[in-house]
């Protein structure tokens, strides 16, 4: 479901439909030109001289952070370059000419690298099971090695802070880990750099740049014809809980930059953490003890008479 358009500035509304298009388009621009440039900085993805590798499938989120990466290198006070690089899985009725026809009219570096992992995933996946983690794990393989090729130093996805969010409660549910997408990772045997400028964008936001854009979107038959992916599931719980509490999203978000690891069951990152057990007060007796929302959110009510007395905890 996308979300609401927030209303016009009369400033706006008072221009033709063509300035108001053209207004709207530089004002979700520069919002998310906003994001992606802070994510880099937090998260210090692009410096003097990288070769960043920035993977496109065709989908709307490659494409807009393809072009926000350009924006970002024509404003950026120091120099690195970006080639574009699709991997055609040979999947049927892939329209072959769509990508390079655009990467050539926008003059963009790019490369096309052809591998059928499609016949591998049929060959391999029993019949009723997703596609969604062999292929991406071929996926990534090859575009591990297509980077050291081409001596990138970075490797661009285009994963966005929904698919984070949705990642997080993906790994809660079905593989009792507590992790979500990094913004930036170290491939395991060194080699490699990830990095994903849209982490702090929402896919509100790239849906509707994507559309004013008319980027030339191709569809994943073979894994977006399966309707029950785990992750439309997550996608829908997450739209419901939306729907009775606008700021979940931000929340579950804001989490991932605010844990308590002294507040978790993981022995191995106590040690680590040179910890014998959790330190500082226990916030979550408050809900043990019957609260229903997150400490803080109490009703003021509730909160005058806590401040009445005193709890020893």
């Amino acid at each position: 479901m996308t979300a609401a358009k927030a209303p016009m500035p009369k400033e706006i509304a008072d221009r033709s439909p063509q300035e108001q298009a053209a207004a709207r388009r530089r004002k979700l621009e520069a919002k998310l030109l906003n994001k992606v440039g802070k994510a880099s900085r937090d998260f210090d993805m692009l410096s003097e001289g990288d070769r960043v590798m920035a993977c496109v499938s065709g989908g709307k989120d490659s494409y807009a952070m393809l072009y926000l990466l350009h924006q970002i290198r024509r404003r950026a006070p120091f120099d690195f370059s970006i080639v574009a690089v699709n991997l055609d899985q040979k999947q049927p009725n892939f329209p072959e000419h769509v990508i390079p026809d655009y990467m050539e009219a926008q003059g963009y570096d790019y490369r096309i690298i052809e591998r059928d992992t499609y016949s591998v995933v049929l060959d391999k996946v029993p019949a009723g099971k997703t596609y969604c983690s062999l292929c991406s794990r071929l996926r990534r393989g090859i575009l591990y090695e297509t980077a050291v090729e081409l001596g990138a130093t970075k490797i661009a996805l285009g994963h966005h802070r929904d698919d984070i969010i949705e990642t997080v409660l993906l790994n809660l549910f079905y593989s009792g880990q507590l992790k979500a997408m990094p913004p930036k990772l170290y491939s395991d045997d060194g080699r490699n750099t990830v990095i994903r400028p849209l982490a702090y964008c929402a896919e509100d936001d790239i849906a509707e740049f994507a559309e004013m854009l008319e980027f030339p979107i191709i569809p994943c038959d073979l894994c977006g014809s399966q309707e029950n992916l785990q992750r439309k599931k997550m996608k829908r719980l997450i739209q419901s809980l939306h729907d009775d509490n606008p700021v979940v999203r931000g929340n579950i978000f804001a989490a991932l930059g605010n844990v308590r690891p002294s507040h978790l069951l993981d022995r191995g990152l106590w040690e680590k953490l040179g910890m014998n057990g959790p330190t500082g007060s226990d916030d979550t007796i408050d809900e043990l003890e019957g609260g229903c929302g997150p400490v803080g959110s109490e009703p003021q009510e509730v909160k005058t008479a806590l401040g009445a007395i005193k709890i020893s905890r």
